[in-house]
């Protein structure tokens, strides 16, 4: 297909702008955010909107074990793979409209489109919305149980409430055996698109209106815990405590400063502290830590880690502490395909935008599919960098501009040669 041909076509903004406002009442908050976490009712409900509007256009629906909802467009030769396009429309607790769900919106929209131009590609579309890509239940549970990354251990074992994730699955009808079974078939995928917003603020900074994605951080999970002895707080010598406290915060300032000082592409963060016994009159006798480290590239990955748990011991031993450091998970990092990449490129262009390559930070459905078949992801600006949360805001005209170069970035791959 020339792109001389295609060059033209644009997506419908008013008809993205209703279906986005509509959408945006799903779980409406008072602050202004969305409040769907997976299998919740109100994300259970707007995912039979989301059937109702791919129904009303003429699309098929498909929906799997692992309660991944598609629609489809046939617009290729009979047996040809689909082009898939999407992310997700769950979100974290009083989070932001944008996150996922303009990404499932916009790949309906480039269906809609490409089937009232008639025109023939050499695949089929397919938009499809990820379950639980927040995590709230089980990080990544549709698209890892799409790409068959999902093990029976991570549903024993959730990142989430174990209860809690029993009641969505029967809320959604879905069983474990179910989700298992869910793979899709990489030899039917000619690749897959996902448009985000940036949730950060390079790219507001910089002025720059597109993002070609060349890379997706990766994401280590670890539980440390720092032991000592307890005792009364207000009559033993600071010299002769093992305060496990003490060992816990001394580490948590330390990977500030390791990883601005020698990981300048990478992040860290210690999400939760607890101590015990907590009380005020305690020495605290055990502190445990939640750890995330990120980094997009493989090699700098392990030696952040050695850097990060080199100075975890470092603190046990300057405070008399025992350390138990717990491996929890893990995101390897993702490169996106080349050729989407100069595809994306080559759309912000034909369009008039600027486009930068950026690496994402963020985890996103992407991350899985790039294991499985050639994928790229399109970003566009969050206003303040800000995300999960009610505050989140990107403007429309960004909006429409991201949806227009995923539609062309779609009618170019149709001259690549996505299969090697």
């Amino acid at each position: 297909m020339p792109n001389s041909q295609t060059s033209h076509i644009r997506i419908n903004p008013n008809r993205l702008r209703a279906d986005f406002d509509a959408l945006s009442q799903f779980g409406a908050t008072a602050s202004g955010g969305v409040n769907r976490p997976a299998f919740s009712p109100a994300h259970l409900e707007m995912r039979r909107w989301f059937h109702e509007k791919a129904r009303q256009a003429g699309l098929e629906i498909l929906s799997d074990g692992a309660g991944n909802h598609s629609a489809r467009l046939r617009c290729g030769p009979d047996g040809a793979k689909y082009l898939l396009m999407g992310s997700h429309l769950d979100s974290v607790p009083d989070g932001g409209r944008y996150d996922g769900a303009l990404g499932v919106l916009a790949a309906l929209e480039v269906l809609r489109t490409v089937q009232e131009q008639r025109l023939k590609l050499p695949y089929h579309l397919e938009a499809i919305d990820f379950t639980d890509e927040e995590g709230t239940l089980v990080s990544f549970l549709g698209s890892f149980a799409f790409c068959g990354l999902l093990t029976a251990a991570d549903l024993e074992k959730p990142r989430g409430d174990p209860q809690a994730l029993a009641e969505g699955l029967q809320r959604a009808g879905l069983t474990h055996e179910s989700i298992l079974a869910a793979r899709r078939d990489p030899a039917q995928l000619a690749g897959y698109l996902e448009l985000h917003v940036e949730q950060g603020s390079r790219m507001e900074k910089a002025g720059v209106q597109i993002g070609a994605v060349t890379h997706i951080a990766g994401i280590r999970f670890f539980r440390l815990t720092y032991t000592g002895s307890p005792g009364h707080g207000g009559t033993i010598p600071l010299e002769e405590r093992r305060d496990a406290a003490w060992g816990a915060s001394a580490f948590t300032l330390a990977v500030r400063e390791i990883v601005m000082g020698g990981f300048p592409e990478c992040f860290a963060n210690v999400g939760r502290v607890e101590y015990r016994p907590g009380f005020f009159n305690t020495i605290p006798q055990q502190a445990e830590l939640a750890l995330e480290f990120r980094s997009p590239d493989p090699d700098q990955f392990d030696r952040l880690e050695q850097a990060l748990f080199e100075n975890a011991r470092e603190q046990a031993q300057r405070f008399k502490l025992e350390l138990n450091i717990e491996f929890i998970g893990k995101r390897d990092p993702a490169r996106m395909d080349a050729r989407i990449v100069s595809a994306v490129r080559e759309s912000a262009a034909a369009l008039g935008l600027s486009c930068t390559s950026i690496i994402s930070r963020a985890g996103h459905d992407a991350q899985a599919l790039a294991t499985i078949c050639p994928t790229g992801m399109i970003f566009i600006p969050s206003q303040g960098g800000l995300s999960h949360s009610p505050l989140e805001y990107t403007r429309w005209e960004d909006c429409v501009n991201g949806a227009n170069v995923l539609l062309q970035t779609v009618l170019r791959c149709a001259n690549l040669d996505l299969s090697s």
